[in-house]
């Protein structure tokens, strides 16, 4: 084992939260986690200051952050907050000797096989199929897409690093579709995670006030949840069953296009806490509604990730089983 890598960190960075955890020698789950709002923090550079200060924790040896943003180059600029760095340069700031950033949801991918038990929920029928491709999707602040597949060895997975998020969201029905024309109108692309997020959550609600000429009140995603739940506001109780309709199109396509036969997992902060309320929405109904083949995506199970920061154990598992891109320096 390579006990001279260790301590390690792992985080999770969202558009919202940062989580951080600690791995302190091999074998260990990543312990000592604790959130901090990215707003209260200038940089990651600070917010890991931050945990460290706080945890009373050494500097550690290798580091690996599941981020909210694709990684392409050095350079990494979120698309939903405004931290902005490079990642050979943080890795000198912080002096270590090893610092690997990879997709969040890759990071929630590598966790999948380590779930079980009360880590998840299943919605629908299925029943995964033995050494068959993996997918994850998840709203959040933005809307979260990966997968694993099976290496051809049959002993370990490969991620998938994308932004499928951003493909063009689907309408099934002339109400959907003035919905997609508006959300088009406003952003110039009506991608998924203008619908499938919180903040496409209130998309939705706004756009459907503005359908119905209903003045839009000042709620934010959470409220709006609450209210359309407790059913409470006709446009609220709409704009969630869009926001729950239209996950189970996407992620319907991302089962199609991966050959997850092996399960779709929906990650994210707000589906788990949506409890019944998803699994009576037309979640279901619409990842399955693909024609042809909708017996075979009716066989494919769905699962409710309920596990606390998975992604977290998915960054511990990517300093092992991933390379360092080519562009680290």
């Amino acid at each position: 084992m390579n006990t001279h890598t260790y301590p390690r960190l792992v985080g999770d960075i969202g558009g919202t939260n940062a989580r951080f955890a600690w791995v302190a020698q091999p074998g260990e789950a990543p312990a000592d986690m604790a959130v901090y709002p990215v707003r209260s923090l200038p940089t990651l550079a600070d917010a890991i200051r931050r945990y460290l200060a706080d945890q009373g924790k050494p500097p550690p040896r290798w580091c690996a952050i599941g981020i909210a943003n694709p990684i392409t180059g050095d350079q990494v600029r979120m698309t939903n907050h405004d931290w902005s760095f490079s990642i050979s340069a943080l890795r000198r700031e912080l002096g270590l000797e090893r610092l690997l950033l990879v997709n969040d949801f890759t990071a929630l991918a590598l966790s999948l096989p380590a779930l079980a038990g009360e880590d998840l929920r299943q919605v629908g029928p299925g029943a995964p199929a033995p050494d068959a491709a993996l997918a994850v999707i998840g709203p959040g602040t933005g809307l979260g897409v990966s997968g694993l597949l099976p290496a051809p060895s049959g002993r370990e997975w490969v991620p998938l690093n994308g932004e499928g998020g951003h493909v063009t969201l689907p309408a099934q029905d002339a109400r959907e579709a003035a919905v997609v024309a508006r959300l088009h109108e406003r952003f110039g692309h009506a991608s998924a995670e203008r619908a499938v997020s919180g903040q496409g959550l209130e998309n939705l609600y706004q756009v459907l006030c503005q359908l119905d000429g209903v003045p839009p009140r000042a709620l934010d995603a959470p409220a709006i949840a609450d209210d359309a739940k407790a059913g409470r506001d006709p446009q609220c109780m709409e704009a969630l069953a869009l926001f729950c309709a239209f996950l189970g199109s996407v992620a319907g396509n991302l089962a199609l296009t991966l050959g997850a036969r092996g399960g779709v997992y929906i990650g994210g902060g707000i589906v788990p806490r949506l409890g019944e309320a998803f699994d009576r929405s037309a979640f279901r109904v619409r990842f399955e509604s693909k024609g042809r083949f909708t017996g075979y995506l009716r066989a494919i199970p769905t699962y409710v990730v309920q596990a606390r920061a998975p992604a977290l154990l998915g960054a511990a598992r990517a300093l092992d089983v991933l390379p360092d891109p080519p562009f680290v320096r």
